[in-house]
């Protein structure tokens, strides 16, 4: 048995060649409610283009690794030439059960903000980092232990994210919903499937009203080969494009919905309401049995109009800040 009354000997060291299988190991040890695989763990982390070997603090006692928590900071802008050079992130951090209780989540913590500091990094997310995130934040309720930990070292929460899943096992267009596209078709709207040329507009869309990782996502999966009826465009009677919805543009999972988005002056018309169900119905008749994403404001307008579509919350993520002026606890 481990002994919890001693401090922990687990030495804490930057990631070396060799760990990958033991950490993803580790990882399902010691978050079971959302396991990896070495694909998804090479592509997140190892490929990631801001990934510094050294920002990955790994903890092992003697040849086994028992920990880990992921520090980051942008090497290359999201979008423009922004490096944000006052944001730093932890994605991840877990602990081994067997290693737990001898404060090992802590030094591990500290290491890593430690090392973000270091690079001059004064505020720190949990985990809202794009484009590679595994999570939006902390699910409290699956890991209390965690938020505890992250409280002490002076985290607050700035934000919760739902996510939201929805069966569509029976699912048909909703005949309010045919109606409505109908009447939009008559006054001059267009709702299809994306050309080529289309995708100009869409990533622009994306990327200028709603959020510069939406446009890298869009661009990212269709380079890599997901198919354009994914995707549903919205056109105005002028033939601007005015919104989109898809899925299947995160790690090529089919049943992941979005992103969705409609300019805001197009909001209240339906538009928004045509283009989430007319995706939902793609999804169905490609055989998916349920819809789902990580991020949402449940009180935001996205929000309700996905319970209305049947969405129910799943799991609510706290999004998680840390500003260096903060007199936190080690």
């Amino acid at each position: 048995m481990t002994d919890r009354t001693t401090p922990s000997r687990a030495g804490v060291r930057g990631f070396r060649t060799g760990d990958g299988p033991q950490l993803v190991r580790a990882w399902r040890r010691s978050a079971p409610a959302d396991p990896i695989t070495a694909d998804r763990f090479r592509s997140l982390v190892l490929l990631d283009a801001n990934f510094d070997p050294a920002g990955l603090r790994v903890a092992v006692e003697g040849d086994r690794v028992v920990g880990a928590a992921y520090a980051v900071r942008r090497l290359t802008p999201l979008a423009g030439s922004d490096l944000e050079p006052e944001q730093g992130w932890i994605p991840f951090f877990f602990v081994d059960p067997a290693a737990r209780g001898r404060g090992l989540g802590r030094r591990l913590l500290t290491d890593a903000l430690d090392w973000l500091h270091g690079h001059g990094r004064t505020r720190v997310d949990f985990s809202s980092y794009t484009p590679n995130y595994v999570l939006p934040g902390l699910d409290a309720a699956a890991y209390p232990e965690a938020a505890g930990l992250l409280a002490s070292l002076g985290f607050r929460t700035l934000y919760e994210a739902a996510a939201m899943d929805r069966c569509l096992v029976g699912y048909r267009l909703p005949d309010e919903v045919a109606c409505r596209s109908e009447e939009l078709t008559a006054l001059g709207h267009r709702f299809a499937t994306p050309s080529d040329d289309d995708l100009v507009d869409l990533v622009a869309l994306a990327g200028n009203h709603f959020n510069p990782d939406w446009a890298r996502a869009i661009r990212q999966c269709l380079a890599a080969g997901t198919p354009l009826d994914r995707i549903v465009v919205a056109r105005d009677p002028a033939g601007r494009l005015v919104g989109w919805a898809m899925h299947g543009a995160y790690e090529s999972v089919d049943e992941r919905f979005g992103p969705f988005g409609v300019l805001e002056e197009m909001r209240g018309t339906g538009l928004g309401k045509v283009l989430l169900h007319l995706v939902l119905e793609r999804m169905r008749a490609r055989g998916a049995h349920s819809a789902w994403f990580l991020w949402t404001g449940e009180r935001s307008p996205a929000g309700h109009l996905y319970r209305k579509a049947g969405f129910t919350t799943t799991r609510v993520f706290r999004v998680l800040r840390r500003e260096a002026g903060r007199g936190a606890a080690r």
